[in-house]
Order: C-alpha cells, then sequence, then structure tokens
C-alpha cells in the first residue's frame, strides 16, 4: 500500500511564502505524475499544479508566476513552492499521486494566507 504524507503547512500574511512536501512510501514500482489539490470550505476540490515523471507540468491559471511544482524522483518526493500568497489560496492542500497506475491521495495540510 503506498502512502502520500504532507508536510510544510501553516499561517503565513498575504505575500509571504511557503514550501509544501510530500512524500510517497510503501510499494512503489513507478510514479507517473504527482501534484497537489486544494479545497477551500464549501468549494470543491480543484489541481493546483501536476508533474509528470518525465518533468511536464500544469497548474492551474490562478497559480501560475507564483507557484512552482518540483520533484525528487530518486526520493519518491514532490514539492510546492508557493510565493506571492494570497488569502484566495487559504485552503487544505492535498498531495495526489498516479502511483502504479492508480490513484492516491495524502490526509491534507492547512494553508492560511492572513491579509
Amino acid at each position: 500500500q503506498v502512502h502520500l504524507v504532507e508536510s510544510g503547512g501553516g499561517l503565513v500574511q498575504a505575500g509571504g511564502s511557503l514550501r509544501l512536501s510530500c512524500a510517497a512510501s510503501g510499494r512503489i514500482f513507478s510514479i507517473n505524475a504527482m501534484g497537489w489539490y486544494r479545497q477551500a470550505p464549501g468549494k470543491q476540490r480543484d489541481l493546483v499544479a501536476i508533474i509528470t515523471s518525465s518533468g511536464s507540468t500544469t497548474y492551474a491559471d490562478s497559480v501560475k508566476g507564483r507557484f512552482t511544482i518540483s520533484r525528487d524522483n530518486a526520493q519518491n518526493t514532490v514539492y510546492l513552492q508557493m510565493n506571492s500568497l494570497k488569502p484566495e489560496d487559504t485552503a487544505v492542500y492535498y498531495c495526489y499521486g498516479v502511483i502504479d497506475r492508480s490513484q492516491s491521495w495524502g490526509q491534507g495540510t492547512q494553508v492560511t494566507v492572513s491579509s
């Protein structure tokens, strides 16, 4: 069974930065893609950014130019560097992975941006 464990959330003022990390562990043969979704109270869970095994990235329009996704294949870890944070970025951020052709989710980490 695959586990995704996030870290790095917290409280930050508008304009500040945070870096999220997500490490995949367990019996892993291949990681096809890893990324981040977020869910604000009363809203649906939306894609933030995703990176494939080849390094191709996709970002939500709302975070382009502010967030950067990267991965360490040797450590089965994905990172999300979040700069110029805005109050509307406040949400629970979930790590997502397509691992051995199955979808996995982390438990979520809270990011709160104060104005």
